[in-house]
């Protein structure tokens, strides 16, 4: 019983390494974001209001994140060709958020897409603020 047990509680380190990883990358990220819009946090509750928003700027088939990302950012969504995409909530998606050339990249395309410009240092903070919190 006691291998059992030790076995366990291995394979719980194991998997509780991996999202602390993932939360460090996460940092730095968000850390960048910061310097990059010359604060010191971000505000889940604004990431919320951007993410869920319908905005007039971008192309008229994406008025909002929501539009292939969902109303519940911890379920999966579709690309409007759909495509699946996976959930956008750090609970549901832990590696989301975790490689700066990809979110820089989804950024670029989808704040564009939604918002008809790129996206703020501070916004992306605040989108990233948002989707960790749920």
């Amino acid at each position: 019983m006691k291998k059992k047990a030790m076995l366990l509680l291995c394979g719980l380190g194991l998997l509780a390494a991996a999202p602390a990883n993932a939360d460090q990358a996460r940092d730095a990220i968000l850390k960048d974001y910061a310097t990059a819009a010359g604060v010191t946090s971000f505000s889940a509750e604004a990431g919320k209001t951007l993410f869920q928003a319908n905005h007039t700027g971008g192309k008229p088939d994406t008025p909002s994140c929501t539009t292939c990302h969902t109303t519940d950012p911890r379920q999966p969504g579709k690309s409007r060709v759909g495509k699946p995409i996976e959930p956008m909530a750090v609970s549901a998606n832990p590696s989301r958020f975790t490689d700066a050339t990809k979110v820089e990249k989804w950024f670029r395309r989808n704040c564009t897409s939604v918002l008809g410009r790129e996206c703020t240092a501070e916004e992306k903070g605040n989108i990233i603020a948002y989707l960790s919190s749920l």
